[in-house]
């Protein structure tokens, strides 16, 4: 091959190629490698040159090639021991990418020469395989951080005023004719999509995962494909397959369209495992560069600790895993100019020497950072390992994904007995998880429904998930939902079954909407959206995962608008501090005050009375906080899911009175409405308006 360009030492720092206007400097991290050949390739995928990076520097392996420009592609082949019992998995037959590349060609295409053992050995991955996996790979590519779009103004909302909207990038304008691109960035933030999402109020867009990802090989082989995107292998490089013109400025316009329109960025990212897998898997980048290192590997070290079921998880112990975590969110803030992160799987992130610690390494490094501890900190907070459950534990400015919330919330209205108190705690912001540690209740991410699960209608629609289209003999996804197909399952014309089905979203909606806390709903969700009772919906890039907008109930929509409006007019409902009634008062007045339907105190039999359907709820502005409302002095919540009632009002406090201005039971829902008579199955809010003069 001729030598094109010259290597020179370069630099350990930073990691990654990086263009300086004269050449490009690269540096990759690797412990036990023995050598590292970087490739050079042309636009046809053809292998040019190979050259050994001549500096290694704590394990960084460096140089630098002057006159090469933006656009060259290359990978890596890093020699070492093949010895997978001492955890060790080098292969240079392997074409590796670059865990630091911004831009990659494309996605590896399944072939076996993607695997370093040989599939038909019986030693399995004991034996090294020598078939060349270049043709099969996608390549990084040298990127100029000068060519980047520019940032705008962030809309930097308080948690406070955040409703998110969870979204597939292309699963939420895959079903619009009246959107150009559709299903890329460029087609999520169009005009037709911004008008849809103010209008509905939201305030921040939460995308599945948009991080290069892989289709797993057994959903390839079905005709499937990985729809949700959760097996990430290049934390940097915006996945391919959502771009119109291959260019990364389009996500960086969708980011700043969004930002226009005074909406939020935030992401859906996996840092907890890699697409790799387990010691079956492919080797792709981080298996080959330094197997022992990037993974936390099992006392047997073939083998990987796995706390996430996706065969491997990320040893966040190893400082340059966490450096490269930590550089990829600071990327995807300071370049892409994203607003903040939700971590799947989060407390795989937190376990330091196998358990969960939540002043872990990562959790330390990210509170410290000046630039990350400004952003939005959502955590799934769980993973599938022992003591992996961890609702609550989270140290701040972490916010969590509170399936507290969710579940309480579904048996409430499906009418389970029991139930007032959990939704009594769900509606004061679950204090009883997030109120410690100076932790506010927008720590408390409240959700009905999510990516993962029953969409709203099919959670009032079906008793049972029907998974069928997934190929897995129905045996994958949750089977206890919460749900109630209300007489029917599935869809229905009998009119009772239809109208029963659109009060009781409604009262979840409500529900949410008058919780304290950060409430996030499912893209569709609005709209009446149905997955037809999948409730894993994973690999379903199709009519089943997309939204339907054709079939949108538009009387819902407006539903929601109106239910958003209420809950942004009212500070009662979005505030800091937490609420505290008589009973858990530490100091201070009360602000909470939990009654009963004739407007007494609830007393601990009301709190244990199985057969209790009526909540009553008064709300103040919290004790002490520096926040006033002059017209508005408490909110009265009736949460209604047993039959028709009448209800007591507390005395309004001098010179107020209650003014009834949300009803679910009403076609309009909001205005001014007499009387205190509560429908079945309904909720109602009373807000204490004071006289003006």
């Amino acid at each position: 091959m001729p030598n094109r360009f010259p290597i020179r030492a370069g630099t350990p720092s930073p990691l990654g190629a990086t263009f300086d206007g004269d050449g490009v400097n690269f540096a990759v991290f690797s412990r036990h490698a023995t050598q590292v050949s970087l490739c050079l390739f042309d636009e046809a995928g053809v292998e040019t040159q190979i050259i050994q990076l001549p500096e290694r520097e704590g394990h960084v392996w460096h140089g630098y090639l002057p006159g090469m420009r933006p656009g060259q592609q290359y990978g890596y082949r890093v020699h070492g021991p093949y010895d997978p019992e001492a955890g060790h998995r080098f292969n240079p037959y392997k074409l590796l990418i670059d865990p630091y590349a911004k831009k990659l060609t494309g996605h590896p295409i399944w072939n076996d020469a993607l695997f370093g053992y040989d599939l038909n050995n019986p030693r399995k991955d004991l034996s090294m395989d020598k078939h060349d996996s270049a043709p099969f790979m996608p390549r990084s590519i040298v990127v100029d951080p000068a060519f980047t779009w520019g940032q705008g103004q962030r809309p930097r909302r308080p948690m406070s005023e955040t409703v998110i909207y969870e979204a597939h990038v292309k699963g939420l304008t895959a079903g619009r004719r009246d959107v150009e691109d559709a299903g890329t960035y460029l087609a999520m933030a169009s005009e037709p999509m911004l008008e849809h999402l103010t209008n509905l109020g939201v305030t921040a867009v939460e995308l599945l995962p948009v991080q290069a990802f892989m289709n797993d090989e057994f959903l390839v082989r079905k005709g499937l494909t990985n729809y949700w995107g959760y097996m990430t292998y290049g934390f940097f490089a915006p996945d391919p397959r959502y771009m119109q013109h291959g260019q990364i400025a389009e996500f960086q316009q969708m980011v700043a369209r969004f930002h226009s329109a005074g909406i939020e960025v935030i992401l859906d990212v996996v840092y907890n495992h890699t697409a790799e897998g387990n010691e079956m898997g492919p080797t792709l980048a981080f298996r080959g560069l330094d197997n022992a290192s990037y993974y936390k590997l099992a006392e047997d070290r073939r083998y990987y600790h796995d706390t996430t079921g996706c065969g491997n998880s990320l040893d966040f112990d190893n400082p340059f895993v966490l450096r490269m975590v930590m550089d990829s969110l600071r990327y995807w803030v300071d370049v892409m100019h994203v607003d903040g992160f939700r971590f799947d799987l989060c407390s795989t992130l937190g376990r330091s020497k196998g358990s969960f610690e939540r002043d872990g390494p990562f959790f330390q490094a990210i509170r410290q950072d000046p630039t990350l501890n400004q952003v939005k900190l959502i955590a799934e907070p769980w993973d599938l390992g022992a003591g992996g459950y961890q609702l609550g534990a989270y140290p701040a400015p972490f916010a969590e994904w509170n399936d507290k919330f969710r579940d309480d919330t579904r048996r409430f209205w499906r009418g389970d007995e029991g139930m007032v108190k959990g939704a009594a705690a769900r509606l004061a912001g679950s204090a009883q998880y997030f109120d410690h540690d100076g932790r506010a209740p927008t720590a408390s991410v409240n959700f009905l429904t999510a990516h993962d699960g029953f969409t709203l209608m099919d959670t009032v629609s079906y008793n049972d998930k029907h998974n069928e289209a997934n190929g897995e003999d129905n045996r994958d996804g949750h089977s206890n939902n919460h749900s109630d197909n209300m007489g029917v399952e599935g869809v229905t014309d009998d009119a009772e079954i239809v109208a029963a089905r659109v009060r009781r979203r409604r009262n979840m909606i409500a529900t949410l909407m008058l919780s304290q806390g950060t409430p996030m709903i499912l893209a569709g969700d609005e709209l009446g959206n149905s997955q037809g009772g999948n409730n894993n919906a994973y690999c379903q890039d199709n009519a089943i995962g997309w939204v339907d907008w054709a079939g949108a109930d538009t009387a819902f929509l407006a539903f929601c608008q109106k239910a958003i409006a209420f809950r942004k007019a009212h500070s009662i409902l979005r505030q800091n501090r937490f609420l505290h009634s008589q009973a858990r008062l530490v100091d201070g007045a009360p602000d909470l005050f939990w009654r009963t339907a004739k407007g007494e105190a609830m007393g601990q039999a009301d709190w244990d009375n199985p057969d209790l359907k009526v909540l009553v709820a008064e709300l103040r502005t919290a004790s002490g906080s520096p926040e006033y409302v002059e017209r508005e002095s408490a909110l009265l919540v009736v949460l209604n899911v047993g039959g028709d009632v009448t209800i007591t009002l507390p005395s309004p406090a001098e010179g107020a009175k209650w003014v009834r201005q949300f009803d679910t039971a009403q076609e309009d829902v909001t205005g001014e409405f007499d009387g205190t008579d509560i429908a079945a199955n309904s909720v109602v809010v009373f807000v204490q308006s004071r006289e003006m003069n």
